[in-house]
């Protein structure tokens, strides 16, 4: 799908905020529900029949949740996993694609049932409830919780529930993950010690780091949901299941089955079940780590030498009135010099452009690894984002760290940020500890789901910790490097 066709190719010497408002127009389009324009011209697959086909719509109005592995928005790019398989759906047969976003699960059911979207792409749950209300289809998945536990902690690897026993695990209050433990608990006779974690505080995703960082010592997930989240923390161990497979799939209302028997008859076909695969991988293996790049380059201060590319860093960061060396290292963090990195996202070049934000900018294919364009370009992006934040952040030296997070996040979840701050008692205008802090909220569906938010769910720690490293190297070449 292409929602910014009428920035494509668009290369001019002055750079303003218009390339911001539409990236932004790409964020927000999908979000409240507007076209997402997939092609009309995709062919049918040869297995469907007449009837099926001339029974699909122009446009196909599907409804889905922010969530890190249905729908959320990454560097002003919608992903996801559901996102991008019913994208590929409605490009197969032609449609276009209207997206809606609901608060949560039931209101999407509601949402089917009065008619106000076809298509139901998310996760719902394969019980008797939801058999009642939709028909489920497409590819099914199974999903099942796990423990979650360090590789290499001060304890051996628990291979057994029962070995649970006289363990502490901690979960959310009041979730599926606490039911199931204490199930679990009765069947073993008692023993296993159940710490419950305010939900206004933690969430899931907060336990697994504090595993990782060995804050506490287990916790239980859904398996998705845990594999999503070992892309970032490698040392965790997922393998224990501790519940039953719960089946899901995508929902159509009851009454809609020729559109039901449509998407499972193209999610049988082999195109289909390749895409799955490469998504799969995409989202639930490929390392996601905050620098995606490899020591390329052997960084030693002491000679006065920050990159084989300074001379480049010094040309261009001239251009916006930065510092040289802290674009050098924000390209170093991003990228560790290495213009052939691709990031999971898809970032390329050594500072790692997302390739539609490199559309819009007139950027070629050839180009992203092209270390003269990219800084180039990536130079233009900086000065947008900092005229785009100017307003909001006026002290010059504070707005560097806002307009690094903004090239790292996107600029919409930073002004998501910022408003979240301005309603909770922080200062909009300070980076650490204030709209840092706030951006870290944007994974707790209590804050991406408020009214002030409008850019949905979005993983922060990434950025927070990007933000920090980027400034403390920055902080180090200026110890060791003349401006």
């Amino acid at each position: 799908m292409n929602t910014d066709q009428s920035h494509s190719g668009q290369a001019t010497a002055m750079y303003t905020t218009r390339h911001i408002a539409a990236l932004l127009a790409i964020a927000a389009t999908a979000a409240i529900g507007w076209l997402c324009g997939c092609s009309r011209g995709a062919s049918d697959t040869a297995d469907d029949s007449d009837s099926l086909r001339h029974r699909l719509p122009d446009t196909l109005r599907v409804g889905t949740l922010y969530s890190p592995t249905s729908y959320f928005i990454y560097r002003q790019e919608p992903m996801g996993y559901d996102y991008d398989m019913v994208s590929r759906f409605a490009a197969d047969k032609g449609m276009h694609l209207s997206l809606r976003i609901a608060p949560s699960l039931s209101r999407a059911v509601e949402m089917l049932d009065s008619g106000l979207i076809d298509l139901l792409a998310y996760e719902v749950p394969v019980t008797g409830e939801y058999r009642q209300r939709v028909i489920h289809c497409g590819i099914e998945n199974a999903t099942y919780q796990v423990l979650v536990q360090p590789k290499r902690g001060k304890q051996p690897l628990i291979s057994d529930v029962t070995q649970l026993v006289g363990r502490e695990v901690y979960v959310e209050e009041s979730s599926k993950y606490l039911q199931r433990l204490n199930n679990l608990n009765e069947e073993l006779g008692g023993g296993i010690i159940i710490h419950e974690v305010d939900r206004d505080t933690l969430i899931t995703e907060d336990l697994m780091e504090m595993v990782s960082k060995g804050e506490i010592p287990l916790t239980v997930v859904d398996s998705d949901i845990g594999r999503l989240n070992k892309t970032y923390y490698n040392d965790l161990d997922i393998t224990l299941q501790i519940s039953f497979p719960q089946r899901s799939a995508w929902g159509v209302a009851v009454g809609n089955q020729w559109l039901a028997d449509s998407i499972d008859t193209w999610s049988r076909g082999e195109k289909p079940r390749r895409q799955q695969a490469t998504l799969l991988k995409r989202y639930f293996e490929l390392s996601k780590g905050s620098e995606p790049g490899t020591a390329a380059v052997k960084i030693d201060l002491s000679k006065g030498v920050v990159s084989p590319f300074d001379h480049l860093f010094r040309r261009y960061a001239s251009t916006i009135g930065w510092d040289w060396r802290l674009l050098a290292s924000l390209s170093f963090k991003e990228s560790r010099f290495d213009s052939t990195v691709v990031s999971w996202a898809g970032a390329r070049g050594i500072m790692q452009i997302m390739p539609r934000t490199a559309r819009a900018y007139g950027m070629t294919d050839e180009a992203m690894t092209d270390n003269n364009a990219n800084i180039s370009t990536a130079v233009k992006i900086l000065a947008a984002l900092d005229k785009s934040l100017a307003s909001r952040v006026p002290e010059r030296s504070e707005r560097r760290k806002f307009v690094v997070a903004a090239y790292n996040s996107g600029l919409a979840h930073i002004l998501d940020a910022i408003a979240l701050a301005a309603k909770y008692g922080m200062n909009p205008q300070v980076w650490d500890g204030n709209v840092e802090q706030a951006l870290l909220l944007k994974s707790n569906p209590e804050y991406y789901n408020d009214p002030v938010c409008k850019y949905g769910y979005f993983r922060g720690r990434e950025t927070s910790s990007h933000v920090s490293s980027v400034f403390a190297f920055y902080d180090q070449v200026c110890k060791n490097i003349r401006q």
